[in-house]
């Protein structure tokens, strides 16, 4: 009888480094597409007034790398607690492994083992671990773990691709950040892992190749969309028939998603300056209620228009944990409106 532990995160980019998390604001302020209104800050909504106070957001910016850093560290003691066989990680794959040549909606990534170089070609700047450019990180699959998924989701009539190899980049971002994050204190991070994929970028992912577009970039994706990505709705029945695929299984199966929810560079509706935060609390209260109608009723074009791309990871963990019928044992909304977007952590554990 197989155990799930549910676990949700976020690879916040910017957490790699050190120094101010709110310099998008600037970029965006230094913008000629910015509209006009959002220039004064008189207008912008009051709460994210006061996060950018009198220092540029400085003091929200180390309290907000503080709050994840911390999230981060509860959720590594709960993956040792639980000490899973492998993990499971929904994340999103930016223009990294999938490019113009194959962009599935979905992948399962059953790899032998990775290496990865996050800082050799890194443009951010100084990593936060001062760790030298040329360091490898290496990270173990489960080839037999994917392969079983693969198989009961196709048998399932989810028609979800498979990779034993690297396509392209060996990992995507999403699930080489969750590493090291999770590994905040370099202890080693010694679980297997098996990356299963989401398109969240969808209409704007060979447009973008993965760069978060500034106010006058995203006009130029105007006319040039992709075709779009997997509805929530999809992703929380996958994320339902993943847990479903490990309950009888042999395996202790960590489940994680990883990402930060409305992010301010998709939310064109704010400029894209500042995420949908009203819209975060929303979904927050109902995952924190383990209210899961919303979840499992949410289409692409509203997700699109609040900026939850990024959020199609959490809707496979919601249909899992949905599935199970759990609400989390522990969770945490941080707010922001200055550092891209708004993090939320989460632990789901199993009965005893």
């Amino acid at each position: 009888m197989g155990q799930i532990l549910g676990l949700g995160v976020t690879h916040y980019p910017s957490l790699t480094t050190e120094g101010n998390l709110c310099r998008r604001i600037k970029m965006c302020l230094a913008d000629p597409a910015l509209p006009e209104r959002l220039r004064s800050l008189e207008n912008w909504p009051e709460p994210m007034r006061r996060q950018w106070g009198s220092d540029d957001g400085l003091a929200h910016s180390d309290a907000h790398r503080q709050e994840m850093i911390d999230g981060f560290r509860r959720a590594r003691r709960a993956l040792d607690e639980f000490n899973p066989d492998f993990c499971v990680i929904w994340g999103d794959d930016q223009y990294e492994n999938f490019r113009d040549d194959c962009v599935p909606p979905f992948a399962i990534l059953a790899y032998d083992a990775v290496e990865f170089q996050p800082w050799l070609h890194s443009q951010r700047g100084v990593n936060a671990w001062h760790e030298p450019k040329e360091k490898i990180f290496s990270v173990r699959g489960h080839r037999q773990g994917g392969k079983h998924l693969a198989s009961f989701l196709l048998n399932g009539g989810f028609d979800i691709p498979y990779a034993y190899k690297p396509r392209h980049a060996s990992l995507g971002h999403a699930f080489t950040n969750s590493v090291l994050y999770l590994d905040w204190d370099r202890q080693g991070f010694p679980y297997p892992l098996v990356p299963f994929t989401t398109n969240a970028y969808g209409r704007y992912l060979t447009a973008s190749e993965g760069i978060p577009p500034t106010p006058s970039k995203a006009q130029s994706f105007e006319g040039h969309e992709d075709p779009p990505g997997p509805q929530p709705w999809r992703c929380f029945q996958i994320g339902a028939a993943t847990a479903r695929a490990f309950v009888d299984s042999p395996w202790r199966v960590a489940l994680i998603a990883s990402s930060s929810w409305s992010h301010s560079f998709l939310t064109a509706k704010h400029g894209r300056m500042y995420p949908d935060v009203e819209s975060d609390r929303r979904y927050y209260e109902a995952l924190h209620a383990g209210d899961w109608d919303i979840w499992q009723n949410t289409n692409l074009a509203q997700a699109e228009d609040r900026g939850h791309h990024e959020l199609l990871n959490w809707f496979c963990l919601a249909g899992a944990m949905a599935e199970l019928k759990r609400k989390p044992d522990e969770s945490v909304f941080l707010e922001s409106w200055i550092t891209n977007s708004d993090k939320v952590f989460a632990v789901f554990r199993p009965p005893q």
